[in-house]
């Protein structure tokens, strides 16, 4: 008889002892987020400038998933170009994963999930203000694992509103991933530029390949 961990609850050992996973610590195997990156117009500055000004105001309170979607992931995903074609946005996406051998099933909504021609193109899950990225990359990864298109990267973001950090995964010789530096919104100038750059790149990167 199976039984069912949600992924909320997902450890980083948990992914390792039953699924293989290996973290990849080479700069060569997450070059995505460093190289081409595509330039931002003034006008797209300005809209991440914005975004980070009301974001820090309201962080006056604690501030809670649903706003940090509302506020800052929807109009990072209406920049990078994923409210058009050839992608589609879905959300609360129901997830299934099985660790082989285990008997266990790993289950739990995503986010965001954008999807070109079938194809997953990014996992984004976000939580609220006061939540750690380090709990939710496992839950990222988790979601990622249950990719059916196992023959191209997959990428994944996580935030909490004020920190974002990209992640990547192969399935290449087992599965394998890779993380990005951590861009913050407490940081000095507005790390968004960095964080839209790169989901601009993961776009064209898809289109293209």
């Amino acid at each position: 008889m199976r039984t069912a961990i949600a992924a909320r609850n997902i450890k980083f050992h948990d992914l390792k002892v039953k699924f293989g996973l290996q973290a990849v610590e080479d700069d060569l195997f997450f070059i995505e987020w460093l190289n081409d990156l595509p330039e931002l117009t003034a006008s797209e500055q300005q809209m991440l400038d914005r975004v980070k000004r009301n974001y820090l105001y309201l962080l006056d309170y604690p501030v809670m998933e649903s706003i940090v979607k509302m506020v800052v992931l929807s109009p990072l995903l209406d920049l990078a170009g994923f409210y058009q074609p050839p992608f589609r946005i879905d959300g609360e996406v129901n997830i299934r994963v099985s660790a082989e051998d285990e008997g266990e099933v790993i289950q739990g909504s995503i986010d965001v999930l954008v999807i070109q021609e079938g194809l997953w193109v990014a996992v984004i899950e976000a939580k609220n203000s006061e939540f750690s990225l380090t709990k939710a990359i496992p839950q990222a990864l988790a979601y990622m694992l249950a990719s059916p298109n196992r023959d191209r990267p997959l990428f994944g973001m996580v935030l909490n509103g004020s920190e974002f950090l990209f992640i990547k995964l192969m399935f290449r010789d087992g599965a394998k991933y890779g993380l990005s530096d951590v861009f913050s919104l407490l940081n000095r100038g507005n790390d968004l530029y960095s964080v839209l750059q790169i989901l601009k790149r993961f776009g064209i990167w898809m289109t293209i390949t």
